[in-house]
């Protein structure tokens, strides 16, 4: 079976965070996890790659996350960031309805199991 060719892009910090990410959206998408931090070689490769997608910033709402995200801001300000609430923390352990919702706000499809509470 061939993968589809994404268009859009998730960046996220963790495999965990990949993993819950991948369980909730249901259109090809590409996740690339930074493992937490990201050298600048890094970035500029990511931001050579991903020049012509749309790449979305999906970060934990605690200060490793912070800082990845304003280092995005200023080296990618392209991108599109999305926020959990910050009285779930992190991304991985968001309930899956907030991160649908969240998903959705972005023009990203997600299984609409995900978006009831029940």
């Amino acid at each position: 079976m061939d993968e589809e060719i994404s268009e859009k892009v998730i960046i996220v910090e963790g495999t965990s965070d990949k993993r819950k990410v991948e369980t909730i959206v249901s259109e090809p998408i590409e996740i690339i996890c930074t493992n937490g931090t990201i050298s600048i070689t890094r970035l500029d490769e990511l931001i050579d790659m991903l020049f012509d997608k749309d790449v979305y910033i999906l970060v934990d709402a605690d200060a490793a996350g912070d800082k990845l995200r304003k280092q995005f801001k200023r080296e990618f300000p392209e991108a599109e960031h999305l926020y959990i609430d910050r009285m779930y923390r992190e991304v991985a352990t968001a309930p899956e309805h907030h991160l649908a919702t969240v998903l959705l706000g972005a023009n990203i499809d997600v299984y609409t199991k995900f978006l009831d509470r029940g």
